[in-house]
């Protein structure tokens, strides 16, 4: 540059300037690709910055916030222009010496250009198209499978960035965040769009290139898009669909056994993944670590999914699509579910049960001998290994080492087990499958059992303590001692204090002359006992108020 420089300043003292016999073009920035290079004939648009060689300026499109629109080779330019376009391509950026017999000549310009000038011109070009030009399609990535292609009438969903021929951003649909929705090829759309949309498959994303006699013409958007510009959309296709379409079951994944199917009532537990046609996610509940509960063919949920629920067995998997008429139509739901979205849900059916069943109980192993069967009042001793219905492992007795115990009849465990349990010898053991309204319910346990969930127990009968006839928490193995009242008197004062009470009761179960009942709070029962006796609540028995379970029906003591 230095020596540039030193060459140029010799120069201009000790030689006249060379006249220019024809135009010199020094392209100064030339894209990478040229799809296009402008051809007599063609409609420019361009930027320019006019000056004179000693860099003068004297006229420029950017100052007039406009692009300078015309036909090449059509004597609408001076004729070094028209020439010096010839050639380019969009975004070329070139810096063109026009001699005076190509600019203006002798006669100048007016007052803006002397006779004689040479003109200097810095243009960017930035648009080309001809009249004969139609809508271009490139499609630049096509999804690995296209089972729908859009046709005339059908519903889309799409994003899209528009920009000008030269690159220039004028409106996208990512940016607002939302699709572009609207029907194909009825004329809601300008016409090169109506066109380049057809044939796209969900997931396809496509160069949409037109003329401006097929997008906005002469006039431009009057805001954003120039008149007599070229268009250039890149759309991606998100969803497709027809009012007239119904939902569409695939990928059946059914097991061997399917002893029974979904119908009309029954309440279902169900995961899912929810995404929109392209494959957007918008909702688990496997995210949410908790199936979908509810009834099915009831309108619960959207229409669709009732219709996808019905006919399906347990531990199945399907893929469910369904179109928006069926599923939250021109609204979605807000911000996950756009308006008029197709919706795609995997699901996998963990269990399901209808409000009328009941404890299914199969015997596995029953040992040869038997000499007594578990009775309300029982105190029992069993192992269990518990699981839900797709085998997810919920609790085991054997992992802790100990049997879990339990009166029967005494409310201890959900209904379903209660059942279950009874009859039961001794090395027995069985097979339970409880409904929710027999197991824990709509609630469930807390970070342990859903809510609504079917269990499946595999129990193991390890010991029973035979009970208490029902009525009673005490009983006596001998005779009544007829001296009771004077025998817990030890300090004879005439009443007999709660630690008296609870210390008699205590020897005679420990010396085996009476019984409590097996599987609660001795402590509790006899405290229970004491009040029952102390009709006064004094905290005190005097022997008026003491009494025998054989001489009233009232009360559960002695």
């Amino acid at each position: 540059m230095l020596y540039l420089a030193v060459w140029l300043a010799i120069a201009a003292c000790s030689a006249p300037p060379v006249p220019l016999d024809d135009i010199l073009i020094e392209r100064t920035f030339v894209p990478e690709s040229c799809g296009r290079a402008v051809k007599v004939g063609d409609f420019v648009r361009y930027h320019y910055i006019g000056t004179f060689p000693d860099g003068k300026k004297f006229d420029s499109s950017y100052d007039r916030g406009s692009t300078y629109n015309v036909f090449v080779g059509k004597k609408q330019l001076i004729a070094g222009m028209d020439k010096a376009l010839v050639g380019m391509c969009v975004n070329e950026r070139s810096l063109v010496k026009i001699p005076p017999q190509l600019a203006y000549g002798k006669g100048g310009y007016g007052d803006i250009i002397p006779p004689d000038s040479i003109l200097h011109f810095d243009v960017l070009m930035l648009d080309v198209w001809s009249a004969d030009d139609g809508v271009q399609s490139n499609t630049y990535l096509a999804p690995p499978t296209c089972t729908r292609k859009v046709e005339v009438s059908d519903y889309v969903r799409y994003h899209y960035n528009g920009t000008l021929l030269d690159g220039t951003l004028f409106d996208s649909s990512h940016t607002r965040l939302r699709t572009y929705d609207t029907y194909v090829g009825i004329g809601w759309l300008i016409a090169g769009m109506d066109q380049g949309l057809l044939g796209m498959c969900v997931g396809e994303r496509r160069i949409i290139t037109m003329p401006p006699s097929l997008g906005y013409g002469e006039n431009g958007d009057g805001s954003d898009i120039p008149g007599q510009a070229s268009l250039v959309f890149d759309v991606v296709l998100l969803d497709l669909h027809n009012p007239r379409d119904s939902i569409a079951v695939t990928n059946q994944q059914v097991p061997e056994s399917c002893p029974r199917k979904t119908a009309t009532g029954d309440f279902v537990r169900y995961h899912y993944n929810g995404s929109l046609l392209d494959g957007t996610f918008f909702d688990s509940s496997y995210s949410r670590n908790h199936t979908y509960d509810t009834y099915v063919g009831k309108g619960y949920v959207i229409a669709g999914m009732d219709e996808g629920l019905i006919g399906v067995c347990m531990g199945e998997r399907r893929t469910i699509t369904i179109p928006p008429h069926l599923a939250y139509g021109e609204e979605g739901t807000g911000s996950k579910i756009p308006g008029s979205a197709v919706l795609v849900f995997d699901i996998y059916i963990v269990d399901f049960h209808n409000p009328s069943d009941t404890t299914v109980m199969t015997v596995t192993h029953k040992p040869e001998t038997c000499e007594k069967m578990t009775k309300n009042g029982d105190f029992v001793k069993y192992h269990y290994n518990a699981s839900l219905m797709d085998g997810s492992h919920i609790d085991s007795t054997y992992n802790y080492g100990k049997t879990y115990n339990i009166v029967l009849g005494a409310n201890q465990v959900v209904p379903g087990m209660e059942e279950g349990l009874k009859d039961m010898c001794v090395g027995e053991k069985r097979h339970l499958v409880i409904p929710p309204h027999l197991g824990y319910g709509e609630r469930g346990v807390t970070d342990e059992v859903p809510g609504s969930a079917v269990l499946v127990f595999d129990v193991e009968l390890i010991d029973v303590e035979e009970g208490l006839p029902e009525g009673y928490m005490f009983i006596w193995n001998d005779d009544v001692s007829p001296d009771l009242f004077t025998e817990m008197d030890v300090d004879l004062n005439q009443q007999v204090e709660p630690s008296e009470f609870t210390d008699y009761i205590m020897r005679q179960v420990t010396e085996g002359r009476g019984r409590l009942a097996p599987g609660f709070d001795p402590y509790r029962i006899i405290d229970n006992m004491f009040s029952n006796q102390d009709r006064n609540g004094d905290g005190k028995i005097t022997e008026s108020e003491f009494k025998l379970k054989a001489d009233e029906t009232t009360h559960d003591e002695l």
